[in-house]
């Protein structure tokens, strides 16, 4: 265990570093020792994620509390196959440290001409006709560096079409990022939701940061307690969810797209995507694209006309 100990005082970054196949796990975890879910990098070209909480004084670990999650985090290596010995670093931050240390990461980034995606400390400045999303990272997923939000976000700006009104429907905000960009590309109505209240708020509040609120509906809700058929489908459909749930839930998920609409469905393991694209492909759809990076896929689907 590679640990720095802090001085129990002032704020704290717990940081651990698990494989890209591990993410979702090792978020979990923290979310259930630490009540919060974690901010996650990942750096282009490593299958390794880093996955940070920040703590107050009063809620520094103690060494048998990092014992002990250094106890689940084998386990959970264990149980993706790996042999890698857990990393973890407890970091005391400094009042600017905490406003700052992120920013070394985040960058802005670009999607083709018509988007751009900075964080709020970026001076970058939009090219004519470039639509601007401004977001930080925080506790939900979803700042555009994931290949799975990369992905879905590029399908958004490839879909539009200026002289056409189109609708989208992100299954799964997290931080709001896709609707946000949806809304910022002129597609409406802009519908998503999210069985977590805490993305659902986040969501909102990043939807009212960049001044969308009025074109975007956010409710929190459950795809598998949806009703199995919708009177409502839309343009444009994004499910970036796990591959378990994309193929239990497609019955739900494919009415809520038009004929002939755009399915992109992300959150996909490589080794996963195989089982996935053969059971949409085998309900009528046709992929347009694919992308693996790093240890994700996704794919980009549509009715014939």
């Amino acid at each position: 265990m590679a640990t720095r100990l802090s001085q129990r005082r002032g704020l704290c970054q717990l940081q651990i570093t698990v494989p890209q196949t591990a993410e979702e796990a090792g978020s979990a975890l923290l979310q259930a020792r630490f009540a919060q879910w974690p901010a996650s990098f990942c750096k282009p070209g490593s299958d390794q994620a880093d996955l940070s909480v920040f703590l107050p004084a009063d809620q520094h670990p103690t060494r048998p509390q990092l014992a002990h999650l250094t106890a689940e985090l084998s386990a959970l290596l264990r149980l993706d196959r790996r042999e890698r010995r857990p990393q973890i670093r407890l970091i005391r931050l400094a009042d600017r440290d905490w406003k700052h240390s992120w920013k070394r990461h985040f960058k802005p980034i670009e999607m083709g001409r018509r988007l751009l995606l900075r964080p709020s400390w970026s001076r970058q400045r939009a090219k004519p006709g470039q639509a601007v999303v401004v977001l930080d990272p925080g506790l939900s997923f979803g700042t555009g560096q994931h290949p799975t939000t990369s992905f879905c976000l590029r399908e958004l700006v490839r879909a539009r079409r200026r002289d056409h009104a189109q609708s989208f429907l992100d299954i799964g905000c997290g931080s709001g990022i896709l609707a946000i960009a949806a809304a910022k590309l002129g597609y409406a109505p802009v519908r998503a939701f999210d069985h977590d209240p805490e993305s659902v708020r986040v969501s909102s509040a990043n939807a009212r940061r960049n001044r969308v609120q009025e074109r975007i509906r956010f409710r929190e809700a459950d795809l598998c307690k949806l009703p199995a058929r919708s009177r409502e489908a839309y343009d444009v459909v994004c499910a970036n969810l796990l591959a378990d749930v994309l193929i239990q839930e497609a019955p739900r998920i494919l009415r809520r797209v038009k004929r002939p609409g755009l399915l992109v469905i992300a959150g996909i393991l490589r080794a996963e995507f195989q089982r996935v694209n053969h059971f949409y492909r085998s309900r009528g759809l046709r992929i347009l694209r694919t992308r693996v990076e790093g240890e994700w896929q996704s794919g980009a689907y549509r009715f014939p006309a």
